[in-house]
């Protein structure tokens, strides 16, 4: 059974759409057992985003640590086109420490399968960019191999996100993509993308697909503390 230890994708009342302050995250973070949460709030391009002012004064302002559970400071980026443009500057991204990038619909409409490729391919090659963000939602399909191999060869950790399956939009590219993350070797992390303190940590959905597919726990990076946080670079 993989066990995730911290959510590694949360919203607060920092974005329009989100309703649960960062303390009532972090609450429900140690009620489920959780050691740490990584708040992403949707960056500026978004409608209703937070604004740069919140992720240039997030890493001196924001505890380390809120109710005993390590706090995590990051961003979710919005990308703004297919050659690797996002939606916050690299003097600000470069203070953050979990920092995701997603593809959306009002800061990017989907387009061709060869564009949403070369966009990927794009942001793998970012240094400051970790995390690739719900990368089997619907309507941004890509040719799978080429960018899962960029992933790997650029180091970045791919996200199964458990509200992209929970629309029921996502689930059998969500499966495909599992798989050969498998094959290839992408570390992933599961996430709830919750907007509100009641979601934070639901991943059910996305556990039950990986133990189908028989996922190793191992490539799960959030499954394990010491092994999030190597990968984090907090640890050796």
């Amino acid at each position: 059974m993989i066990n995730i230890v911290g959510d590694t994708h949360t919203h607060t009342v920092a974005c329009d759409h989100a309703y649960s302050t960062i303390t009532e995250n972090a609450a429900r973070a140690k009620e489920l057992g959780h050691r740490f949460l990584c708040l992403t709030e949707h960056a500026p391009a978004l409608p209703g985003g937070a604004s740069k002012v919140h992720f240039g004064t997030l890493p001196s302002i924001l505890p380390t640590e809120i109710n005993g559970i390590e706090i995590i400071k990051g961003a979710e980026l919005n990308i703004l086109d297919y050659d690797g443009a996002v939606d916050l500057p690299d003097e600000i991204i470069s203070q953050l420490e979990w920092v995701i990038a997603s593809y959306h619909p009002p800061c990017l409409a989907p387009a061709t399968v060869a564009e949403h490729t070369r966009g990927w391919i794009k942001i793998a090659k970012n240094p400051l960019i970790r995390v690739i963000g719900h990368c089997d939602r619907a309507g941004y399909e890509f040719e799978l191999v080429p960018v899962l191999e960029a992933f790997k060869a650029c180091g970045k950790v791919l996200e199964l996100n458990a509200h992209s399956m929970r629309r029921g939009q996502s689930i059998d590219n969500c499966r495909e993509i599992a798989a050969l993350c498998a094959q290839v070797g992408v570390p992933i992390v599961l996430s709830s993308d919750a907007h509100i303190n009641l979601k934070v940590g639901a991943v059910e959905d996305v556990v039950e697909m990986l133990e189908e597919i028989g996922f190793p726990e191992e490539l799960v990076l959030n499954a394990n503390y010491d092994r999030f946080m190597r990968a984090l670079g907090r640890i050796d």
